[in-house]
């Protein structure tokens, strides 16, 4: 027998845009739980709201025309939910590390959907976060709050003070198992929109999201599958995996499938409104706009067999795959990708060594990752595609196939003598190492690297060799076009061994 669906009218709420709903909603949702779940509906309206507590076996449905605003404790009576106590905070930000200060949240629950083709509003959420890139000077990157000294610890109690209260994220998920996201909007959701950690069975479909920092972050979660989704983040990561320490363990991110997926970097709410707006050019972290799909940088548990298949990047960074705090890479599958309007590197894998976690946390490695039909134009040149190891640590068993890279061009030619250190402790960005000595391919530390069919272009001449190899072993290279300025060697070399070129690369 079917149950009727729960609608919040009748336990009080009013859809004005002024009357704070948060009571009825939940209460709704409580009841559709005692007697074995249901549907909890948000008609058409604009529902004021502060914490929302989802439980198992419940459905909450925004229907068309639905507006769910996050209620602001300045103008409003009332407060999110605490942030709740976790032991385990020394290793990740605030925001990872708690989910109870949210719009939407649930805990340990099952059999849970938010779905429909309403909105969320995260207009009264604040974006910030004790120890966030945010609330630090321009161009400083997140750190650990055990790594911080006394001097800044006294300027974050504040901020941790100044916490209470509010919410920070649209959605938050730990620890929950058979979860559905799908069909409705995102707009400005806060430090993330969704932030998923310690999930299983996790499907996120046909979202639409614009935001003013993180879209998607799925931390810690197994059997995902993220389809069809729209996400614009000019200021950060649009859909991110990582693998924190915010459960208190290592766990890795696992068989995730995201397909048919587009992301952005274009001004915040341009995507909704459809002007596609380009006024923004730097995101906080003082690199150019982000809106990316990226694994890292939490990368404690790491990563396994990952697929990214069928998707659009559009005025972005582009693809990267970073493990820095011991975790391992392995079996990414990447396939029929475009990337427009790239604003930092096309690709960049990156094995560093930050180390943020426990005591005896080693380097992790990369290995077994394959892209294949991959188009990028329009390209920064500052940074070359770029897959950078770290000395007696290569990145191992890397695959290009079917790869056109057209760059904008135009790079210095002293650039071509920069050869950076390792940088091993690093914030992993293309940028770290500044301008790259190749234009379009640059590879360090890597064993088993395999090219088939890549051809590397620019719009104007660039005086840099097409690519360099920097102690690369076991490279297999077929079916090349390199395009090379007059008088450039097509590719370079150095500490290197156990190369084959097939009769057709110059």
């Amino acid at each position: 027998m079917t149950r009727a669906p729960f609608d919040v009218r009748d336990f009080g709420a009013v859809g004005d845009g002024a009357t704070l709903a948060t009571d009825a909603i939940n209460a709704a949702i409580a009841v559709a739980h005692a007697v074995g779940g249901g549907e909890v509906v948000l008609p058409a309206g604009r529902w004021l709201s502060f914490s929302i507590r989802l439980l198992s076996g419940v459905t909450l449905r925004l229907d068309e025309g639905c507006v769910l605003e996050a209620a602001d404790p300045a103008r409003h009576a009332g407060a999110y939910d605490a942030a709740e106590p976790n032991p385990f905070d020394l290793y990740q930000d605030f925001g990872h590390s708690h989910w109870h200060n949210s719009l939407i949240w649930a805990d340990d629950v099952e059999d849970v959907a938010v779905v429909g083709s309403g909105l969320i509003d995260g207009v009264g959420m604040t974006r910030e976060g004790p120890g966030s890139r945010w609330t630090r000077q321009a161009g400083e990157f997140p750190v650990s709050m055990a790594n911080l000294s006394a001097e800044e610890m006294a300027i974050l109690v504040p901020d941790l003070e100044a916490m209470a209260g509010h919410g920070n994220k649209a959605i938050a998920l730990k620890n929950a198992r058979r979860v559905r996201l799908e069909g409705f909007t995102i707009w400005r959701g806060g430090h993330f929109a969704v932030l998923a950690t310690g999930c299983d069975d996790l499907t996120i479909r046909s979202l639409r999201i614009d935001t003013n920092r993180d879209g998607l972050d799925i931390d810690c979660c197994r059997d995902v599958v993220i389809a069809d989704c729209r996400v614009n983040t000019p200021n950060d990561d649009a859909i991110v995996l990582k693998s924190s320490m915010a459960l208190g363990e290592v766990r890795a991110t696992e068989r995730v499938e995201i397909t048919g997926c587009h992301v952005s970097g274009f001004d915040l709410g341009t995507l909704l409104d459809g002007t596609q707006g380009r006024s923004q050019q730097l995101a906080p972290d003082q690199d150019r706009v982000t809106g990316r799909i990226k694994l890292g940088t939490e990368s404690n548990g790491g990563f396994r067999e990952i697929t990214i298949s069928d998707c659009v990047f559009t005025r972005s960074r582009g693809l990267a795959l970073e493990t820095v705090d011991g975790g391992l890479i392995e079996d990414i599958s990447i396939n029929n990708v475009v990337l427009r309007e790239v604003t930092t590197a096309p690709l960049f894998l990156r094995l560093g060594d930050r180390g943020r976690g426990p005591e005896g946390t080693t380097r992790g490695a990369i290995r077994r990752v394959s892209v294949s039909n991959l188009t990028a134009w329009d390209i920064l040149p500052d940074y070359a595609a770029t897959i950078a190891g770290l000395e007696g640590h290569p990145i191992q068993d890397v695959t290009l196939t079917d790869i056109r890279l057209v760059y904008a061009g135009g790079g210095l030619a002293e650039w071509s003598a920069r050869r950076p250190d390792d940088m091993a402790q690093a914030y992993p960005e293309p940028s770290m190492f500044g301008p790259t000595p190749a234009h379009g391919l640059w590879a360090r530390h890597v064993d088993g690297l395999r090219l088939d069919n890549v051809r590397i272009e620019t719009l104007t001449p660039d005086p840099r060799p097409p690519v360099l190899l920097q102690a690369v072993r076991a490279g297999r290279f077929d079916r090349l076009d390199l395009g090379a300025a007059p008088g450039v060697e097509p590719i370079i070399a150095e500490d290197g061994s156990d190369f084959t070129l097939d009769g057709d690369t110059p």
